[in-house]
């Protein structure tokens, strides 16, 4: 049977530390999955279109851009084989306000299993930005990062009405690391 699942989170959340937890712990039962990020494909479409230097300059492009590019994205990993887990935001934070991270068109084409959003107290985000040097984030607050993990519960909402897909919280709280890759685990069985 071919799963795909979606997991998704506010930038600096952990949910790349968690699915690296949740594939080690499958990969002892014999279960495989193949992690694709939404972003690294629709970065390499507009590196290749010129639009775009770093992934960081991405959540700042024109909404019709961004668009096209989510929608060559979708079409792309729709057709990957085998079990998938697909690694986006449920929405980007823009200057104009939210963009929806899997539009209609987007979604269509992935038809996921489950959504998994990654979660964790505000501060917590808010010093992991601050302390990873691997990235350039846009200065926010607490307030901030709470609401825009507001929105994704809304917006998470909203995806599972037009795919008919299960939603799943997982928090991924300090030194709990151990506790959400299980609980991400259990989501991909």
């Amino acid at each position: 049977m071919r799963r795909r699942v979606i997991i998704t989170g506010v930038p600096g959340v952990g949910k790349t530390t968690v699915v690296t937890g949740a594939l080690k712990i499958l990969e002892g039962e014999g279960i495989s999955y193949r992690t694709l990020n939404f972003g690294s494909y629709m970065f390499e479409v507009a590196q290749i279109e010129g639009v775009v230097k770093d992934r960081d300059e991405m959540r700042k492009l024109d909404k019709d851009i961004q668009k096209r590019l989510q929608k060559l994205a979708a079409q792309k990993m729709a057709r990957e084989e085998g079990n998938v887990l697909i690694d986006t935001h449920a929405s980007i934070k823009t200057p104009g306000g939210y963009l929806p991270g899997l539009p209609e068109w987007v979604l269509k084409e992935l038809m996921p299993d489950a959504i998994v959003l990654v979660e964790t107290n505000e501060d917590q985000v808010l010093l992991r930005r601050m302390t990873d040097e691997t990235r350039t984030r846009d200065i926010e607050g607490s307030y901030g990062i709470a609401e825009h993990q507001q929105f994704n519960r809304a917006i998470a909402a909203a995806y599972a009405m037009v795919t008919g897909c299960m939603i799943k919280y997982i928090t991924n709280a300090d030194f709990l690391l151990e506790k959400a890759a299980l609980d991400l685990a259990a989501v991909l069985r």
